[in-house]
């Protein structure tokens, strides 16, 4: 073997190395994501029909962690009623108690976890406290969020 032919072995070896190192780190798998931290933004008062209804309205401080592929349209998924391009992941709002009460399965940004509610007929007592839950349904992934109140 001639020092060049060992020179080249050395380099090829090398950037195979370094290829195989890239590789490797390059397909690491990506932190976890956090719960979603839920707080109360306030309410709106509105009727429909003959009736009126208290809508509380939510956020989620750090919605601008989830990656916005989460929201994307999901058509190989099941659907969401007829919406058959429903989001790869939905948002499902829960009492205390965990009893459901309202859910949202087409957000598209990671913004929409801004514009949360769900709403009670007026008279009627709302929950004390709710939480919702982030179901990324590509991953099979739930992110529950803290119980936040229903006054500020």
């Amino acid at each position: 073997m001639t020092f060049k032919s060992s020179i080249r072995s050395l380099l090829a070896l090398g950037s195979l190395a370094l290829l195989l190192f890239t590789v490797e780190v390059g397909s690491a798998p990506q932190p976890p994501l956090p719960n979603p931290i839920l707080y109360f933004t306030g309410y709106d008062i509105f009727k429909t029909g003959n009736k009126t209804f208290i809508r509380y309205e939510y956020d989620v401080f750090n919605k601008s962690e989830y990656p916005s592929n989460m929201f994307a349209a999901a058509p190989a998924l099941p659907p969401c009623g007829k919406n058959t391009k429903a989001s790869r992941t939905w948002v499902d709002v829960f009492d205390q108690s965990g009893k459901r009460l309202q859910g949202f399965c087409a957000f598209g940004t990671p913004n929409d976890l801004g514009k949360i509610w769900f709403a009670v007929e007026e008279g009627t007592l709302p929950p004390s406290w709710i939480y919702i839950e982030l179901n990324d349904r590509q991953t099979n992934t739930k992110y529950k969020s803290n119980l936040a109140d229903t006054t500020n």
